[in-house]
């Protein structure tokens, strides 16, 4: 217990609904306003999204300041908006702390990138896989033609295939069920074609020339680029579409899942381990665990920590509505109120953590609250479903130093379902009855890994400020199954707080948990234990 570290804030950043910086998403919390509009990806639809406001465009002139002119243009063209809105997160974080930049660069390999997501980069994902799909087809049409296909040819001549589907000729043309046959037929006779046979022979010609040794880089990429060019002549020579194994862009692999976290190691130096931690909506408190872990264990003295989403997609908002968790009625869904349903969105959340004390030294002032317990669990129970014993045991784990009597305000998981009424008794049971309640996905919707730090953010803006930010929410509207806990909740007036501790419970899909707890800053301590002779920023 006393090797335990006191963790730290250092710098933040976030892209959310309304608010492209951390700035804005202060001067937003102010208001009891949902952050939510309208989703267009289905023409003029019900369903409600919180869409980030981001323009990777910001951020320009900071790359220009430290690398080549053409790096910014790479990162424009080659990363989807899941890793830009991080990018631009992460440079948010270094600006609460001039100096802390290179400070992480000074760490080596004690300064550490947890940065996760989500579902991962569905835009780009389902735009490639669009593209391959379009590209297959027409490939297959081409090569089953009977013109190409001696079996078909064969076929038709008859001398059936015994194998063969059914012949999309059987259903009216143009019909769905035509085009769905069209392209199994297709699908079927086009690896039988014996031309394409005789193509893949010359194309497997081309691509078995070796690259000459000792040729380095630049002669390495011209011999690729005369095979790519004798791939075309080969097309042209047969008259066919490009390749479906070409029509897939490398971007796909450039936006996988670590790679948010790839791109802050690279842009900001830092050469410790960077890697995505994937939770669902317990990501962020996880990651945050890990981060806390390597700090305690001397393996890390920073960590930053972050999670990222897409813009909302039609593919998670059809997946969500179809797991009856998602509202549809074209109107803000609050958390603890009517139970309709949840909103998708989008976008990203940073934070610098450290070792307090460490950092301090150096001249960084800590940002938010402290960070003073964080209880992981897993329910082993349901996919989707949360347990009781869970969320709990992940409770009282973050809770083992702290009073459940000292905790002043908790923020929920809430998800404006059926479950919101069990969150709060189950929490109650941990906690005490004059507790303040607060739940914010009503306000910029819920993010798949992100949400929780939105949460957390404003959670430790406002506390440590010694006040909570307003939540729409009237009592008046509380559903029954919630007014029957005799619960505190934190409504459009907002309130101000004199001190104690704050908690946040995230629970994510599979049945994953996170609790993270925190305390203000003493003013005091904090003067007292910031270097203020030289800074980090004028040593390094």
């Amino acid at each position: 217990m006393d090797a335990r570290k006191r963790i730290g804030i250092f710098g933040w950043g976030v892209v959310a609904p309304k608010s492209p910086d951390i700035d804005s998403f202060e001067r937003n919390l102010e208001r009891p306003e949902t952050w939510l509009t309208p989703f267009r990806g289905f023409g003029p639809s019900n369903f409600l999204v919180g869409y980030p406001e981001f323009d990777f465009e910001t951020y320009h002139d900071w790359f220009d300041q430290r690398f080549p002119p053409a790096k910014f243009g790479q990162l424009r063209d080659k990363m989807g908006p899941m890793v830009q809105s991080c990018i631009g997160a992460f440079i948010q974080s270094l600006t609460q702390n001039p100096g802390v930049e290179e400070y992480l660069q000074s760490l080596g390999t004690q300064a550490h990138v947890y940065v996760g997501t989500g579902l991962g980069e569905l835009t780009v994902t389902a735009a490639e896989t669009l593209a391959y799909d379009r590209a297959f087809r027409k490939w297959n049409e081409f090569w089953a033609a009977p013109a190409r296909c001696a079996a078909r040819r064969a076929h038709i001549a008859g001398q059936p295939d015994p194998d063969a589907p059914q012949d999309p000729r059987d259903f009216p043309i143009g019909s769905e069920d035509w085009i769905d046959a069209k392209h199994v037929w297709e699908a079927f006779w086009a690896p039988k074609s014996d031309d394409l046979i005789q193509y893949l022979a010359e194309a497997a010609d081309i691509q078995s020339e070796p690259v000459p040794p000792s040729t380095g880089t630049a002669r390495a990429l011209s011999t690729i680029r005369q095979k790519l060019n004798k791939i075309k002549v080969l097309n042209k020579k047969w008259g066919c579409p490009d390749e479906p194994w070409a029509s897939v862009s490398p971007n796909l692999l450039w936006n996988i899942a670590n790679i948010a976290a790839s791109q802050v190691s690279m842009i900001g130096r830092i050469v410790g381990p960077a890697f995505a931690p994937v939770a669902a909506c317990a990501s962020f408190g996880v990651a945050l665990k890990m981060a806390v872990d390597s700090i305690n264990l001397g393996e890390a003295k920073a960590v930053v920590v972050g999670m990222t989403d897409p813009p909302p997609h039609p593919l998670v908002i059809s997946a969500f509505y179809k797991a009856n968790v998602l509202s549809a009625d074209a109107d803000v869904s609050h958390p603890l109120t009517a139970f309709k349903g949840t909103h998708i969105a989008g976008g990203s959340c940073v934070w610098i953590v450290g070792d307090a004390m460490e950092l301090m030294a150096h001249g960084f002032r800590p940002v938010g609250m402290e960070i003073v317990g964080i209880g992981t669990s897993s329910d082993a129970h349901h996919i989707i479903s949360p347990s009781k014993g869970g969320p709990q045991l992940a409770m009282k784990k973050a809770m083992e130093d702290v009073q459940a009597s000292d905790v002043t305000t908790w923020d929920m998981h809430a998800t404006a379902t059926p479950g919101d009424a069990s969150e709060i008794a189950n929490s109650l049971e941990m906690l005490h009855a004059e507790v303040l309640f607060t739940a914010r996905k009503g306000t910029f919707g819920h993010g798949m890994s992100v949400g929780g730090g939105w949460e957390l953010t404003a959670q430790h803006l406002g506390m440590s400020k010694g006040r909570i930010y307003p939540t729409a929410l009237d009592e008046d509207d509380l559903h029954d199954d919630v007014k029957i806990q005799d619960a505190k909740f934190v409504s459009s007036d907002g309130c101000l707080v004199e001190t104690g501790y704050s908690g946040k419970l995230s629970m994510g899909v599979g049945g994953i948990n996170s609790c993270v707890i925190s305390k203000p800053w003493d003013p005091e301590f904090v003067e007292a234990h910031v270097a203020v002779e030289e800074t980090a920023a004028a040593k390094l």
